[in-house]
């Protein structure tokens, strides 16, 4: 076990840093862009930012001395609070994913952060650490899981002490881990292609324009800029310059996002669980017990049906995401072939074989669909034959803008309605569904946890229904199959009373 302890020092250091980043440009403008500005509005702002600064550096320190946490066998023990004190208990059985991130700032001084994901909502529904040792966090995740491996916490002491703290016990041997089988590496002409898919060099531009926007709020900078751009468009050869300039740093900064994020990217797994790993400047890892993998979606947007890419999500109980930082790392990587990201399912979750042969909706499902009202079609038609606005200078193009976007809808519907398949498929139901992109929803019986179907007057008529299904996330995920056939339904029904022979009760505590 872990005796009860404070977080580590540098945490301190970490939430200055954090305070800085949050606070420097409201000090530019009120201590450098107006610092000669008398008003009172910038006066009393200066004083409110200074009492807020105070306020804030104590605060910080006083929460990281009122704050300490504690580990046995069992549970996570998390202590805080400067006047009221608090004690939260939270059992390792309950954690559903893990999650390690290594911004820049840890690097440069070899720490870490971690956080431990459970199944319940709000804001204590995780365990974080925003500052380790890379040490400390592994013991910390060693421990966790051998709660969920008893046979490995008979071979090691689980009271193995962090590096950064003295320790009275003395760990025994550290059993061999598990050996991890690599799955996937981009190659860098994969990361190169990922790069154009993502259409990541188009954001250079957009963000030069909204710094500029930003900066000309506190510092004129409209002359320079049309002296400049008068001194570019006054030759041919300086605007085609200025041109393949723009092309080919737009074109290197999608690479380099590209590779920032994707670089060191790695599928791996062992017998229990998947690990994906990613970034060079600043690392994220995540880890998620196979058993407790929900679901999986296999996602493809228009592009990337075209170049034949798939994007396979992992749906899981536990939340994503560390603090402020959006890990995103659920994706088996976002640009794999649809053939292998495929294959790679099936290697990490064997009974997650997807049957690429479904049934398809029948034709009356088109019909229905085509009957439909589509709203969005009424109110922005009727919000232009009031308006009657001239696109592009030309009379009576309101019209066409209204003719365009009906086509849009229709094409939309068409395109949904030759997409959309299912399956059941043993203890596997797959709906797949979308117009211009598709879904690919997988799950297993075990995991659905409420089914739903319902029927309005119009697929009475045609003899429909449509189908949902629930399954554990965060938040709750909830998979439809619009205008399905009524034999369908009754399957479907029949699919789920059969989850009663194979789920398991957990035992009450």
């Amino acid at each position: 076990m872990i005796a009860k302890r404070r977080h580590h020092p540098a945490s301190i250091l970490f939430k200055y840093g954090l305070l800085v980043r949050n606070l420097f440009f409201l000090f530019l403008i009120l201590f450098i862009f107006n610092r000669t500005d008398p008003s009172t509005i910038i006066t009393y702002g200066r004083y409110a930012f200074l009492a807020y600064l105070a306020y804030s550096i104590v605060s910080t320190l006083l929460t990281w001395l009122t704050s300490s946490y504690a580990l046995d066998a069992e549970r996570f023990h998390l202590y805080n609070g400067i006047f009221n004190k608090t004690e939260r208990t939270i059992p390792f059985a309950k954690v559903q994913n893990i999650n390690r991130h290594t911004s820049f700032f840890h690097k440069v001084l070899g720490l870490t952060s971690i956080r431990f994901e459970t199944a319940t909502a709000g804001e204590e529904a995780s365990v974080k650490f925003d500052v380790l040792t890379k040490k400390g966090a592994a013991r910390i995740e060693e421990i966790v899981e051998a709660k969920r491996k008893p046979e490995v916490r008979e071979e090691t002491e689980i009271g193995a002490k962090e590096d950064d703290a003295p320790s009275a016990e003395i760990p025994l041997a550290k059993p061999k881990a598990p050996a991890r089988t690599i799955h996937f590496r981009p190659t860098t002409r994969e990361l190169v292609k990922a790069s154009f898919t993502s259409f990541s060099f188009l954001l250079l531009v957009p963000l030069l324009g909204s710094l500029y926007y930003n900066i000309s709020d506190f510092i004129n900078l409209e002359d320079r800029v049309d002296g400049l751009v008068g001194d570019v468009m006054s030759s041919g050869w300086i605007i085609a310059a200025t041109v393949l300039v723009i092309l080919l740093a737009s074109l290197a900064f999608g690479i380099f996002q590209t590779f920032r994020k994707y670089g060191k990217y790695e599928i791996a797994s062992d017998d229990k669980r998947i690990y994906i790993q990613k970034g060079i400047l600043s690392e994220t890892s995540f880890s998620i017990a196979k058993d407790r993998v929900q679901a999986i979606e296999v996602n493809q947007s228009f592009i990337k049906r075209l170049l034949g890419l798939a994007e396979v999500k992992l749906i899981s109980a536990g939340s994503l995401s560390l603090g402020e930082d959006n890990l995103d790392i659920s994706s088996l990587y976002p640009f794999l072939p649809k053939a292998k990201a495929y294959a790679i399912v099936s290697e990490l979750l064997p009974s997650y074989t997807i049957q690429e042969e479904m049934e398809r909706l029948p034709r009356r499902s088109l019909w229905l669909r085509m009957l439909k009202p589509s709203w969005l079609w009424i109110i922005v038609t009727a919000l232009l034959v009031f308006f009657k606005p001239d696109f592009f200078r030309i009379e009576q193009t309101w019209w066409i803008a209204s003719a365009l976007l009906l086509v849009l809808i229709i094409m939309s519907r068409v395109l949904d309605f030759l997409h959309t398949r299912f399956c059941l498929n043993g203890q596997l139901i797959q709906f797949k569904t979308g117009g211009f992109t598709t879904s690919l929803f997988v799950t297993k019986r075990e995991k659905v946890i409420e089914v739903k179907v319902t029927q309005n007057g119009l697929q009475r008529l045609f003899g429909l229904r449509s189908l949902e299904t629930v399954t554990r996330a965060k938040p709750v995920h909830h998979s439809y199959l619009t205008d399905a056939p009524e034999t369908l339904a009754s399957d479907f029904h029949q699919w789920y009373r059969e989850r009663t022979n194979e789920i398991e009760l957990e035992p009450v505590e």
